[in-house]
């Protein structure tokens, strides 16, 4: 008999780790591209140490992944899917999202091209 976790138990990891309100507006936040550090740190006035914190624990669960460009890291949802998921959780809770725009406060080459 193995110890691996059965598909109901996957299922429940997943939830779990989603589940912090942090880590649905880090998702949202990200949204169907993909984010900056910086940007999500200017959009949700989160330390950055926090943040990095849930990002790590979404992309250690296979939620998010990471990519380096120069001194800025981006995250993006490994299956956007997800993003409708977590939609249709709120729709059936009869809730509406934050709508969330971009910060004028993020400096990454995305959100202030200039700036590089």
């Amino acid at each position: 008999m193995t110890n691996s976790p059965t598909n109901l138990e996957k299922l429940s990891n997943l939830l779990q780790t989603i589940s912090p309100a942090p880590r649905l507006e880090i998702l949202l936040g990200i949204g169907s591209g993909e984010a900056c550090v910086c940007h999500l740190e200017a959009m949700f006035g989160l330390r950055q140490a926090t943040l990095s914190q849930h990002l790590m624990a979404l992309r250690e669960a296979g939620v998010v992944t990471d990519r380096r460009e120069g001194r800025y890291i981006y995250y993006r949802l490994c299956d956007p899917a997800l993003l409708g998921l977590v939609r249709q959780a709120a729709q059936l809770q009869g809730l509406d999202l934050p709508s969330l725009a971009a910060s004028p406060d993020c400096e990454c080459p995305n959100c202030s091209p200039q700036k590089e």
